[in-house]
């Protein structure tokens, strides 16, 4: 497991798919950080050598916002739209999608488990 970034990578798998384990590093970004650091994508995480890996980290800490530092930017955004009463903010804040998607169906994701209401129960029989 190397350490890139402030993120583990999985050692077994090749360097084009393990970056993508560090937050804020996607396929896209994953091969054109290969690229600059000029290191074969097929390559596994466990072959590489020293410089190779140095490479990575520099072209990574010189180019990209990934990590803590991402998710510190993206929580501040967040707090911010909720500070000013923002309606995206009034959304986050009250656990609803954020992007105009439908709520009457779908959105279980954000709204968590439904919760029946009405004929949930059977009655029980009374006695006459």
């Amino acid at each position: 497991m190397a350490r890139i970034a402030g993120g583990t990578i999985p050692a077994e798998k090749q360097v084009q798919i393990a970056l993508t384990y560090i937050y804020g590093i996607g396929s896209t970004f994953a091969r054109d950080i290969l690229a600059a650091a000029n290191v074969e994508p097929t390559t596994r995480v466990k072959d590489l050598t020293e410089a190779e890996e140095q490479r990575l980290r520099e072209v990574i800490d010189a180019n990209y916002t990934v990590e803590g530092d991402l998710q510190r930017l993206v929580t501040n955004n967040i707090k911010r739209l909720k500070d000013i009463n923002a309606y995206r903010g009034l959304r986050h804040k009250s656990g609803l999608p954020v992007n105009g998607q439908r709520t009457r169906t779908n959105a279980r994701t954000r709204k968590g488990r439904a919760i029946a209401v009405g004929g949930a129960q059977p009655k029980a029989a009374s006695k006459t």
